[in-house]
């Protein structure tokens, strides 16, 4: 069986300007509404988890490439999707979290990473290695970047082999290379400047990890780089969005097409309008990134059923999941005080509806997770009297598919129908004719 992404490249060449949306999100009910969106059309899912959420220590989610796979799957098994129909990607993987290391140990850890996630199935992996480690000079050259890579992308070979003798007809994996982006998550300054790659950086890349390949004899691994992340324009912050241009990236994707058999990935393509996500899929960025925007969206619909439970549920009944996230939060700040700044006042609405979306690394601790099922429990006793009115009122769009009879009234497929809105766009952007 051949890796779904290289088929979509072949599709590509043959003229269908076709892409693949790559969800990175660990939470569950995003997963869920995302494999179940997927499943209406038949389609294969791209899955991701970054190196922050997922390594062999645990990540923030506490989870080992093997834990995520199993995670995810058994997301799957629960709505009937078909495993063979996920694409596990690993995203930033290599020492971006141990770059407070020196190079000896923290690319030792790396390639521990690596060599996991490929042993757990994962079919992408994008290979980061520009990360400036403890002891490496202040400027890390271009050379140092592509031998890290090229060294990993070795170590992922060696499982790949391991896994041949178990299952002859194991899938390859691919692999994603460049990293000409911000921190996973998002920039943290709006204002800074943003700079379109330059062409000339994009064909240094190629040059030097190809090179790279020879030198370690294993040029005939080039045709499994299908991808190299670079930065077309487009990133979100606190309260900003910078929108492509496809102006501004024009000399970088006319570049791209003297190399049909890659695509550019395009990270921090969150909150991007539909129309400029299908313009970057024709002008060859394949390849679209989305995380913080999933669960920015399934925070919406959570804040809107709250307000319904506000109306209609006496107060010492109530899940308070508003209050109880803001009280969790304040708790725990570990996972915010970097990223919001301002007075106590900025603070509190950027817990609440910054695009960076630090309120996701809570959803996973038991007292949000009880929080959010007394909601569903509370929602479901009272569905029967939310008039109409009021669901239009905090739901529009569910409103409007409940009404055309396209969603039923289900506490659970409200919320993650917004997480499904969200998905929506990013299907329009890639595949033909969706909207049909």
């Amino acid at each position: 069986m051949k890796n779904p992404l290289l088929t979509m490249l072949e599709r590509r060449k043959e003229g269908l300007k076709i892409g693949m949306p790559s969800y990175c999100t660990a939470n569950d009910l995003a997963i869920e509404a995302l494999l179940e969106q997927s499943k209406r059309f038949g389609d294969y899912i791209l899955i991701e988890g970054t190196a922050n959420q997922i390594n062999q220590f645990g990540g923030y989610t506490g989870m080992t490439p093997k834990d995520f796979r199993d995670y995810v799957f058994a997301i799957a098994d629960k709505v009937n999707f078909e495993r063979e129909k996920i694409i596990l990607g690993a995203d930033h993987f290599g020492p971006l979290v141990w770059s407070n290391l020196p190079a000896e140990t923290a690319m030792k850890n790396s390639k521990e990473l690596v060599k996991l996630a490929v042993l757990a199935g994962f079919k992408k992996i994008h290979l980061d290695t520009s990360m400036k480690l403890a002891d490496d000079d202040e400027f890390l050259s271009d050379e140092v970047i592509a031998e890290r890579g090229t060294i990993l992308l070795e170590e992922c070979e060696k499982a790949y082999q391991e896994l041949l003798k178990s299952n002859p007809d194991e899938v390859r994996p691919v692999y994603i290379i460049g990293s000409e982006v911000p921190i996973p998550g998002g920039s943290q300054d709006e204002k800074e400047g943003l700079q379109v790659t330059k062409p000339e950086d994009f064909e240094k890349t190629l040059k030097i990890y190809k090179r790279k390949f020879k030198e370690h004899k294993i040029s005939e691994r080039w045709e499994d780089v299908i991808a190299v992340v670079v930065q077309p324009g487009v990133e979100f912050g606190d309260k900003d969005i910078h929108a492509y241009n496809r102006l501004k990236a024009v000399k970088l994707c006319e570049a791209l097409k003297k190399y049909p058999d890659f695509v550019f990935e395009g990270h921090s393509t969150d909150y991007q309008p539909p129309e400029k996500l299908r313009e970057m899929v024709e002008d060859g960025i394949a390849i679209l990134k989305v995380g913080p925007a999933l669960t920015f969206a399934l925070r919406e619909g959570l804040f809107a059923l709250s307000m319904i439970e506000k109306e209609l549920v006496p107060e010492d009944k109530r899940a308070d999941f508003i209050e109880t996230l803001e009280k969790i939060m304040l708790e725990n700040p570990s996972n915010w005080q970097k990223h919001y700044h301002g007075s106590d006042e900025d603070k509190r609405i950027a817990r609440k509806y910054s695009y960076s979306d630090r309120c996701r690394y809570y959803f996973s601790l038991p007292e949000i997770k009880s929080a959010i099922e007394k909601l569903f429990v509370n929602i479901d006793s009272i569905a029967e009297n939310i008039p109409a009115g009021m669901l239009r009122q905090y739901m529009p769009r569910q409103y409007q598919k409940i009404r055309d009879g396209l969603l039923k009234f289900n506490v659970r497929d409200l919320a993650k129908d917004f997480v499904v809105s969200c998905a929506e766009d990013y299907n329009y952007a890639t595949k033909i004719n969706y909207m049909l």
